[in-house]
């Protein structure tokens, strides 16, 4: 045989092992797409990034590429949710018109502040009642801003505020998680604004009823070691929210963190809740978005 026949023949069976290796490679990735999603992460979105998106049409899309659940909805939203077979991992907060028309209950104005305990006990209760019937777990609540209030008496107030409705929480089975948000770029002055606070505040609660919402792009901002912090006190931590830093947009390769090693990180504390998407789509496809970000994070 000829040097130059088999170099053909060495050339040929080269091309023939590629097609062959392209093949498979095309046959695993169909079947993973058949598979669908790996199931170690539960996925949920926030309504509140879609506004231009009907609730219907979000439940319906969302279903589709693998949600199970839609956060921060109301109690009537509930029956939107209940047709499409979705729960909801984290409701949102109900809300009053309290003293000097202030909207107790928001983000601004809450548990920190004891001239709104009574208030908050008023709203609490039936929302979580009716969040409990719908069959959710979780209602969401907030520290309020500081107005010059020292740490340890936020602590000390809120702990006061939050034992008064804890009750109800248990009652029906409910768990009051307070979210982690930064006071740096997004919500100036807010109180529960580092982990650590926020841990604290669970421990003098006392109560497995009351957690956190680690919210991993407000926590970046404000502390970053993200991991590290999901490692140490993952006990604390009730639910998770993403979203891109800076700016919070899509969670891809646009933005600081790498969200599959942070998902790997909270599969790895045998947490069995919800990861929900709460960025602000900045492509004009905005559950295109979404159902990439539920591929990054499908770990």
């Amino acid at each position: 045989m000829s040097q130059s026949s088999f170099s053909r023949r060495r050339f040929l069976e080269a091309g023939t092992f590629a097609t062959v290796a392209a093949s498979l490679q095309h046959r695993l990735e169909a079947a993973d797409q058949a598979t669908g999603l790996k199931g170690r992460i539960n996925h949920s979105a926030c309504k509140w990034c879609y506004p231009k998106v009907p609730l219907d049409e979000l439940c319906r899309a969302g279903k589709e590429m693998g949600l199970t659940s839609i956060d921060l909805v109301d109690p009537a939203d509930f029956p939107a949710l209940k047709a499409h077979g979705l729960t909801s991992a984290m409701i949102s907060f109900p809300s009053i018109k309290g003293p000097g028309d202030v909207k107790v209950g928001s983000i601004e104005h809450a548990f920190n502040n004891p001239e709104y305990h009574d208030l908050l006990v008023q709203i609490y209760e039936p929302h979580i009642k009716a969040s409990a019937e719908f069959g959710a777990k979780h209602v969401i609540c907030f520290s309020g801003n500081r107005r010059g209030m020292d740490e340890e008496t936020g602590l000390k107030n809120c702990a006061e505020g939050l034992k008064k409705v804890l009750p109800i929480a248990e009652k029906h089975g409910i768990t009051l998680v307070m979210e982690l948000l930064n006071s740096k770029v997004n919500h100036k002055d807010y109180m529960c604004d580092k982990s650590a606070w926020g841990v604290e505040l669970c421990k003098r609660t006392g109560s497995d009823n009351f957690k956190l919402l680690y919210d991993i792009y407000h926590m970046q901002i404000m502390e970053g070691d993200v991991i590290a912090t999901i490692k140490r006190d993952n006990k604390y931590f009730a639910h998770y929210h993403t979203g891109g830093v800076p700016g919070r947009h899509e969670i891809d390769e646009t933005q600081e963190l790498y969200y599959p090693a942070i998902m790997k990180a909270i599969v790895d504390t045998g947490y069995k809740g919800h990861v929900a998407q709460e960025f602000i789509p900045a492509r004009p496809d905005a559950l295109g978005s979404l159902r990439q970000a539920v591929g990054i994070c499908d770990v």
